[in-house]
Protein backbone atom coordinates (compact mmCIF):
# COMPACT_ATOMS: atom_id res chain seq x y z
CA UNK A 1 0.00 0.00 0.00
CA UNK A 2 1.43 3.37 -1.07
CA UNK A 3 2.22 5.93 1.59
CA UNK A 4 -0.08 8.97 1.63
CA UNK A 5 1.21 12.14 0.05
CA UNK A 6 2.73 14.69 2.38
CA UNK A 7 1.31 18.21 2.50
CA UNK A 8 4.45 19.49 0.80
CA UNK A 9 4.16 16.98 -2.04
CA UNK A 10 0.46 17.69 -2.53
CA UNK A 11 1.14 21.43 -2.42
CA UNK A 12 3.92 21.12 -4.99
CA UNK A 13 1.64 19.26 -7.38
CA UNK A 14 -1.05 21.90 -7.00
CA UNK A 15 1.40 24.76 -7.55
CA UNK A 16 2.49 23.22 -10.84
CA UNK A 17 -1.02 22.32 -11.98
CA UNK A 18 -2.16 24.79 -14.72
CA UNK A 19 -5.76 23.83 -13.96
CA UNK A 20 -5.44 24.38 -10.23
CA UNK A 21 -7.43 27.61 -10.28
CA UNK A 22 -7.93 29.62 -7.11
CA UNK A 23 -6.54 26.85 -4.89
CA UNK A 24 -3.31 26.93 -6.90
CA UNK A 25 -2.91 30.69 -6.47
CA UNK A 26 -3.49 30.47 -2.73
CA UNK A 27 -0.97 27.60 -2.48
CA UNK A 28 1.59 29.71 -4.34
CA UNK A 29 1.08 32.59 -1.92
CA UNK A 30 1.42 30.29 1.09
CA UNK A 31 4.69 28.98 -0.37
CA UNK A 32 6.00 32.48 -1.02
CA UNK A 33 5.23 33.48 2.58
CA UNK A 34 6.64 30.32 4.16
CA UNK A 35 9.03 31.59 6.86
CA UNK A 36 11.57 28.84 6.14
CA UNK A 37 11.44 28.10 2.41
CA UNK A 38 9.62 31.16 1.03
CA UNK A 39 10.84 34.25 -0.83
CA UNK A 40 12.73 36.65 1.50
CA UNK A 41 11.05 39.70 -0.06
CA UNK A 42 7.54 38.28 0.27
CA UNK A 43 8.17 37.18 3.85
CA UNK A 44 9.18 40.72 4.86
CA UNK A 45 6.03 42.41 3.52
CA UNK A 46 3.10 43.58 5.62
CA UNK A 47 -0.27 45.25 4.93
CA UNK A 48 1.22 48.74 4.77
CA UNK A 49 4.02 47.81 2.37
CA UNK A 50 1.71 45.91 0.02
CA UNK A 51 -1.11 48.51 -0.02
CA UNK A 52 0.64 50.80 -2.60
CA UNK A 53 0.98 47.83 -4.96
CA UNK A 54 -2.74 47.11 -4.54
CA UNK A 55 -3.58 50.66 -5.60
CA UNK A 56 -1.10 50.51 -8.49
CA UNK A 57 -2.54 47.25 -9.80
CA UNK A 58 -6.07 48.67 -9.72
CA UNK A 59 -4.89 51.62 -11.80
CA UNK A 60 -3.22 49.28 -14.28
CA UNK A 61 -6.51 47.42 -14.72
CA UNK A 62 -8.23 50.75 -15.41
CA UNK A 63 -5.46 51.71 -17.84
CA UNK A 64 -5.84 48.49 -19.84
CA UNK A 65 -9.60 49.06 -20.05
CA UNK A 66 -9.11 52.68 -21.15
CA UNK A 67 -6.74 51.52 -23.90
CA UNK A 68 -9.11 48.65 -24.77
CA UNK A 69 -6.10 46.35 -24.41
CA UNK A 70 -8.22 43.24 -23.97
CA UNK A 71 -5.25 40.92 -24.45
CA UNK A 72 -3.53 42.53 -21.46
CA UNK A 73 -6.60 42.62 -19.22
CA UNK A 74 -6.48 38.99 -17.96
CA UNK A 75 -2.93 39.53 -16.74
CA UNK A 76 -3.76 42.86 -15.11
CA UNK A 77 -6.82 41.39 -13.38
CA UNK A 78 -4.64 38.51 -12.22
CA UNK A 79 -2.17 40.97 -10.71
CA UNK A 80 -5.05 42.64 -8.85
CA UNK A 81 -6.44 39.28 -7.69
CA UNK A 82 -3.00 38.42 -6.32
CA UNK A 83 -3.22 41.49 -4.09
CA UNK A 84 -6.44 40.18 -2.50
CA UNK A 85 -4.82 36.78 -1.94
CA UNK A 86 -1.72 38.46 -0.51
CA UNK A 87 -3.65 40.51 2.06
CA UNK A 88 -5.82 37.53 3.01
CA UNK A 89 -2.75 35.32 3.52
CA UNK A 90 -1.11 37.89 5.81
CA UNK A 91 -4.37 38.24 7.73
CA UNK A 92 -4.66 34.48 8.15
CA UNK A 93 -1.08 34.29 9.44
CA UNK A 94 -1.89 37.01 11.98
CA UNK A 95 -5.11 35.28 13.05
CA UNK A 96 -7.26 38.21 11.85
CA UNK A 97 -9.41 36.54 9.21
CA UNK A 98 -9.15 34.03 6.36
CA UNK A 99 -9.64 34.15 2.60
CA UNK A 100 -13.04 32.50 2.95
CA UNK A 101 -14.11 35.39 5.21
CA UNK A 102 -13.26 37.82 2.39
CA UNK A 103 -15.34 35.80 -0.08
CA UNK A 104 -18.23 35.48 2.36
CA UNK A 105 -18.21 39.21 3.14
CA UNK A 106 -18.49 40.33 -0.47
CA UNK A 107 -21.04 37.62 -1.36
CA UNK A 108 -23.24 38.59 1.59
CA UNK A 109 -22.92 42.25 0.66
CA UNK A 110 -23.94 41.68 -2.95
CA UNK A 111 -27.02 39.70 -1.92
CA UNK A 112 -28.04 42.27 0.69
CA UNK A 113 -27.58 45.22 -1.67
CA UNK A 114 -29.55 43.68 -4.54
CA UNK A 115 -32.97 42.92 -3.04
CA UNK A 116 -34.48 43.48 -6.50
CA UNK A 117 -32.47 40.47 -7.75
CA UNK A 118 -32.12 38.18 -4.72
CA UNK A 119 -35.09 39.33 -2.66
CA UNK A 120 -38.74 40.19 -3.16
CA UNK A 121 -38.35 43.78 -4.43
CA UNK A 122 -39.42 44.62 -7.96
CA UNK A 123 -36.81 44.81 -10.72
CA UNK A 124 -38.85 47.51 -12.42
CA UNK A 125 -36.52 50.32 -11.38
CA UNK A 126 -34.44 52.86 -13.25
CA UNK A 127 -30.66 52.81 -12.92
CA UNK A 128 -30.94 56.05 -10.92
CA UNK A 129 -33.41 54.47 -8.48
CA UNK A 130 -31.18 51.42 -8.07
CA UNK A 131 -28.23 53.72 -7.32
CA UNK A 132 -30.30 55.59 -4.73
CA UNK A 133 -31.36 52.30 -3.14
CA UNK A 134 -27.73 51.14 -3.08
CA UNK A 135 -26.69 54.29 -1.21
CA UNK A 136 -29.65 53.93 1.18
CA UNK A 137 -28.65 50.35 2.02
CA UNK A 138 -25.02 51.39 2.50
CA UNK A 139 -26.10 54.16 4.86
CA UNK A 140 -28.18 51.69 6.87
CA UNK A 141 -25.17 49.35 7.10
CA UNK A 142 -23.02 52.19 8.41
CA UNK A 143 -25.55 52.99 11.11
CA UNK A 144 -25.75 56.40 12.82
CA UNK A 145 -22.29 57.50 11.67
CA UNK A 146 -21.24 61.06 10.89
CA UNK A 147 -22.01 62.17 7.33
CA UNK A 148 -18.45 62.06 5.97
CA UNK A 149 -17.31 59.06 7.99
CA UNK A 150 -16.02 56.05 6.09
CA UNK A 151 -14.87 57.75 2.86
CA UNK A 152 -11.56 55.93 2.36
CA UNK A 153 -8.43 58.01 2.92
CA UNK A 154 -6.51 55.94 0.39
CA UNK A 155 -8.65 56.97 -2.59
CA UNK A 156 -7.14 59.23 -5.27
CA UNK A 157 -7.66 62.78 -4.01
CA UNK A 158 -10.03 63.87 -6.79
CA UNK A 159 -12.16 60.76 -6.39
CA UNK A 160 -12.30 61.24 -2.63
CA UNK A 161 -13.27 64.90 -3.09
CA UNK A 162 -16.26 63.89 -5.22
CA UNK A 163 -17.32 61.22 -2.71
CA UNK A 164 -17.13 63.69 0.18
CA UNK A 165 -19.19 66.21 -1.79
CA UNK A 166 -21.80 63.57 -2.70
CA UNK A 167 -22.17 62.66 0.97
CA UNK A 168 -22.62 66.30 1.95
CA UNK A 169 -25.06 66.89 -0.93
CA UNK A 170 -27.31 64.08 0.33
CA UNK A 171 -28.04 66.16 3.46
CA UNK A 172 -28.56 69.38 1.48
CA UNK A 173 -25.07 70.92 1.70
CA UNK A 174 -24.59 71.68 -1.99
CA UNK A 175 -24.80 74.48 -4.52
CA UNK A 176 -28.09 74.36 -6.42
CA UNK A 177 -26.54 74.70 -9.89
CA UNK A 178 -23.27 74.87 -11.81
CA UNK A 179 -23.49 78.69 -11.92
CA UNK A 180 -22.50 78.98 -8.27
CA UNK A 181 -19.73 76.43 -8.71
CA UNK A 182 -18.24 78.28 -11.68
CA UNK A 183 -18.41 81.55 -9.75
CA UNK A 184 -16.55 79.91 -6.85
CA UNK A 185 -13.88 78.59 -9.23
CA UNK A 186 -13.30 82.12 -10.54
CA UNK A 187 -13.13 83.42 -6.98
CA UNK A 188 -10.64 80.79 -5.81
CA UNK A 189 -8.46 81.21 -8.92
CA UNK A 190 -8.37 85.00 -8.49
CA UNK A 191 -7.46 84.66 -4.81
CA UNK A 192 -4.61 82.33 -5.67
CA UNK A 193 -3.20 84.59 -8.39
CA UNK A 194 -3.54 87.77 -6.34
CA UNK A 195 -2.05 86.34 -3.16
CA UNK A 196 0.70 84.12 -4.53
CA UNK A 197 3.42 86.74 -3.95
CA UNK A 198 2.63 87.25 -0.25
CA UNK A 199 1.66 83.71 0.74
CA UNK A 200 4.00 81.05 2.08
CA UNK A 201 4.53 77.88 0.04
CA UNK A 202 2.20 76.00 2.41
CA UNK A 203 -0.51 78.65 2.00
CA UNK A 204 -0.20 78.57 -1.79
CA UNK A 205 -0.62 74.78 -1.66
CA UNK A 206 -3.70 75.18 0.53
CA UNK A 207 -5.28 77.72 -1.83
CA UNK A 208 -4.49 75.52 -4.82
CA UNK A 209 -6.10 72.59 -3.01
CA UNK A 210 -9.25 74.69 -2.50
CA UNK A 211 -9.33 75.39 -6.23
CA UNK A 212 -8.97 71.70 -7.12
CA UNK A 213 -11.70 70.81 -4.62
CA UNK A 214 -14.12 73.20 -6.31
CA UNK A 215 -13.10 71.85 -9.74
CA UNK A 216 -14.01 68.38 -8.49
CA UNK A 217 -17.37 69.80 -7.42
CA UNK A 218 -17.95 71.15 -10.92
CA UNK A 219 -17.13 67.70 -12.33
CA UNK A 220 -19.74 66.19 -10.02
CA UNK A 221 -22.39 68.71 -11.11
CA UNK A 222 -21.58 67.99 -14.75
CA UNK A 223 -21.68 64.22 -14.23
CA UNK A 224 -17.99 63.90 -15.12
CA UNK A 225 -15.50 61.56 -13.44
CA UNK A 226 -12.58 63.95 -12.76
CA UNK A 227 -10.04 61.13 -12.56
CA UNK A 228 -11.13 59.80 -15.97
CA UNK A 229 -11.16 63.32 -17.40
CA UNK A 230 -7.63 63.99 -16.17
CA UNK A 231 -6.40 60.63 -17.43
CA UNK A 232 -7.83 61.57 -20.83
CA UNK A 233 -6.08 64.94 -20.72
CA UNK A 234 -2.81 63.24 -19.75
CA UNK A 235 -3.15 60.81 -22.65
CA UNK A 236 -3.89 63.65 -25.06
CA UNK A 237 -0.90 65.66 -23.87
CA UNK A 238 1.36 62.59 -24.18
CA UNK A 239 0.06 61.85 -27.67
CA UNK A 240 0.44 65.40 -28.97
CA UNK A 241 3.85 65.94 -27.44
CA UNK A 242 4.93 62.68 -29.04
CA UNK A 243 4.01 64.15 -32.44
CA UNK A 244 6.10 67.24 -31.63
CA UNK A 245 9.06 64.95 -30.97
CA UNK A 246 8.38 63.03 -34.21
CA UNK A 247 8.45 66.20 -36.32
CA UNK A 248 11.50 67.59 -34.56
CA UNK A 249 13.29 64.28 -35.11
CA UNK A 250 12.48 64.48 -38.82
CA UNK A 251 14.21 67.86 -38.78
CA UNK A 252 17.23 66.39 -37.00
CA UNK A 253 16.37 68.07 -33.70
CA UNK A 254 15.34 67.26 -30.15
CA UNK A 255 12.97 69.23 -27.93
CA UNK A 256 15.97 70.64 -26.07
CA UNK A 257 17.22 72.08 -29.39
CA UNK A 258 13.88 73.79 -30.08
CA UNK A 259 12.11 76.73 -28.47
CA UNK A 260 8.61 77.45 -27.19
CA UNK A 261 7.47 79.20 -30.37
CA UNK A 262 8.42 76.27 -32.60
CA UNK A 263 7.00 73.65 -30.25
CA UNK A 264 3.79 75.62 -29.79
CA UNK A 265 3.35 75.75 -33.56
CA UNK A 266 3.93 72.00 -33.76
CA UNK A 267 1.45 71.51 -30.91
CA UNK A 268 -1.20 73.34 -32.92
CA UNK A 269 -0.29 71.19 -35.93
CA UNK A 270 -0.77 68.03 -33.83
CA UNK A 271 -4.07 69.37 -32.56
CA UNK A 272 -5.28 70.08 -36.10
CA UNK A 273 -4.10 66.62 -37.23
CA UNK A 274 -6.17 64.97 -34.49
CA UNK A 275 -9.24 67.00 -35.31
CA UNK A 276 -8.92 66.16 -39.01
CA UNK A 277 -8.60 62.47 -38.11
CA UNK A 278 -11.90 62.61 -36.19
CA UNK A 279 -13.90 64.02 -39.09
Amino acid sequence: MAAPESDATAGGKLINDPEGGMDRLRAIMRALRDPVTGCPWDIEQDFASIAPYTIEEAHEVADAITRRAWGELPGELGDLLLQVVYHAQMAEEAGLFAFDDVVRAIADKMVARHPHVFGDESREKSAAQQTADWERIKAAERGPARVLEGVALGLPALTRAVKLQKRAARVGFDWPSTDEVVAKIAEEAAELVEARERLTAAEVEEEFGDLLFVMANLARHLGVDPEAALRGANAKFTRRFGRIEDWLEEAGKRPADSDLAEMDALWNRAKAEEKAGKT
